[in-house]
């Protein structure tokens, strides 16, 4: 089994909480590492180790337990208000036939079909 590193939230409240995971783990075979950080109720495994046993492990305690996971970084959510000040696809396209001096009602539409195949032209009256 190679080394592996398991992360886990573990509900402790005092140094008392922290001691017990601290007891347990030191007990466990294959453990080479941890590190318990009471204040954001992390603990860090390193070792010969499945994650699922050291879950268990840790869980015999009687502190709530769960995999650590991460939050995942995206890039930030646009709100309603940043939708409505970006100019639209139609403000686009009429902003670059109003530059070729075409007036607006004479422009032709295409219409496309599902298929992709254009159907039908009709001219847009003003």
């Amino acid at each position: 089994m190679s080394s592996e590193t398991v992360v886990l939230k573990v509900k402790m409240s005092c140094t008392g909480c922290s001691g017990a995971v601290n007891r347990v783990l030191e007990k466990m075979e294959g453990v080479e590492s941890f590190d318990i950080d009471l204040k954001e109720q992390k603990v860090t495994v390193k070792g010969n180790v499945k994650p699922q046993e050291v879950f268990e492990t840790v869980s015999k305690t009687g502190k709530k337990t769960e995999f650590w996971v991460e939050p995942v970084e995206n890039k930030p959510v646009e709100t309603a208000a940043e939708i409505d000040n970006k100019p639209s696809e139609v403000a686009a396209i009429a902003s670059a036939e109003s530059d070729n001096n075409k007036p607006l009602e004479d422009s032709n539409v295409v219409s496309v079909e599902p298929d992709n195949k254009p159907s039908e032209t009709a001219t847009v009256a003003a």
